[in-house]
């Protein structure tokens, strides 16, 4: 089941974060296990003085075989300035006009700063950028994020790297019903593979994730699961999860009396 994002093909709503591996050929498998076809890479201001030992070339080898795409992302930025100056950067040294745009406001919750992310984001557009803001689940600032040209949408689940899954499900299921032609991808909270397909049953678009997976006992057979969670969530949602009900229903219907037959 493909879906296009930026005008691009992929049949994997995974997109899968590269950092904190055991090693690089870890990353590598992990990546190919969990058929992700967007890996986010953080640009680290090192790249160009001491080069990054073949690592952006590694993961665009890896990608390469499932048409995959590399998203820059600029963690790490407290201001708009600082974003946008890291986001020139990116386009520079990967060759993409895709950033993922992270504007912290909070060193303890890690929290997206909403004034500094719109104001960022709105520039960057302005450059011709596709901006992937990751933002929280409020409704709000994703419509000014849209307001300001962004195309997708990254809600986060709950803070970044704590593992806790969807926090307020009421606030990503309400982003899904007032924004339903937006491409929407939780981003952050994500602690394991029911969680991802939690999201995906919701109606979302993709599941962006990164600790999950690097820091599981076993990474490989880990980003695998998540790829089968998050395809069956998507599966799932489409073909239509049933109603709660407050009391129960009888899956068996039973008219009149019981009987016994001697």
């Amino acid at each position: 089941m493909t879906w296009t994002l930026d005008g691009r093909t992929l049949t994997s709503r995974f997109l899968l974060g590269s950092a904190g591996y055991p090693s690089p050929a870890v990353l590598q498998a992990a990546v190919q296990a969990s058929g992700a076809q967007v890996v986010t890479v953080g640009l680290r201001r090192t790249h160009a003085a001491a080069g990054d030992n073949g690592f952006v070339a590694a993961l665009r080898e890896t990608l390469a075989a499932t048409g995959g795409h590399l998203l820059p992302n600029t963690a790490g930025c407290r201001t708009a300035m600082e974003a946008i100056i890291l986001a020139h950067m990116a386009r520079e040294l990967f060759d993409t006009r895709w950033i993922k745009l992270e504007v912290v406001g909070d060193d303890y919750t890690l929290q997206p700063d909403p004034w500094e992310l719109v104001a960022a984001a709105e520039q960057l557009v302005k450059d011709g950028f596709e901006v992937f803001p990751y933002c929280t689940d409020d409704l709000v600032t994703c419509r000014r994020l849209l307001d300001a040209g962004c195309q997708v949408l990254m809600p986060w689940g709950a803070p970044i790297g704590s593992g806790q899954g969807l926090l307020n499900p009421f606030a990503l299921r309400t982003l899904r019903e007032r924004l339903p032609g937006v491409p929407l991808i939780v981003d952050a909270g994500i602690g394991a593979p029911s969680h991802a397909a939690q999201a995906m049953e919701l109606g979302f678009d993709g599941v962006l994730l990164n600790s999950a997976v690097a820091q599981a006992g076993d990474p490989v057979r880990m980003a695998a699961a998540f790829g089968q969670a998050i395809a069956a969530g998507r599966l799932g949602f489409e073909a239509g999860v049933m109603a709660r009900q407050d009391m129960a229903v009888a899956s068996t219907p039973v008219d009149g009396r019981p009987f016994l037959i001697p």
